[in-house]
């Protein structure tokens, strides 16, 4: 029983990794290296780490093929990811633009980066600004001695240690 399911496990793998980009199915090469361009620089709104090239997420499929309809229409690239980012926003596209809305991603890792440099330098610095500590006095030192001295406990194997 294990072993089935290791090979199941196994064979499933190997077709994961088997799986590549999106097989042009249309006649036009060169509409289809226009839609599999394009379908590189959208976001798969399903996988979000991948584009919709690579994806073979429905939604995926549909998009591509909603690009594929549009270039055939005669509609620029540009018009193309206009309709889709008027549709599901920003995020479609893996470069969004600068404007107010995407701010925060433009901009929102530097300023992180400096409130986090700012706050180590801070930190650092109360450190170092920090009074080192008192000497020992000589009844402190005279303990010290004492308990450097003294030979470490032993104890049996039977004897729980406290």
């Amino acid at each position: 029983m294990l072993r089935a399911g290791v090979l199941a496990l196994t064979c499933l793998a190997g077709a994961a990794l088997a799986a590549d980009e999106a097989v042009p199915i249309g006649e036009d090469p060169a509409l289809e290296a226009r839609v599999l361009d394009l379908s590189h620089k959208l976001r798969c709104l399903v996988c979000q780490n991948q584009s919709v090239a690579e994806s073979n997420a429905p939604l995926a499929l549909d998009m591509r093929s909603q690009v594929r309809e549009q270039l055939a229409a005669g509609k620029s690239e540009q018009e193309v990811v206009d309709f889709l980012v008027a549709r599901f926003g920003d995020f479609v596209v893996f470069k969004p633009p600068f404007r107010a809305s995407t701010l925060l991603l433009w901009l929102g890792p530097g300023v992180l980066l400096v409130v986090g440099l700012g706050g180590l330098a801070w930190r650092l610095r109360r450190r170092m600004a920090e009074a080192p500590p008192a000497p020992l006095d000589e009844a402190e030192r005279a303990r010290a001695r004492a308990l450097l001295a003294e030979p470490p406990a032993t104890h049996s194997p039977e004897e729980p240690r406290s």
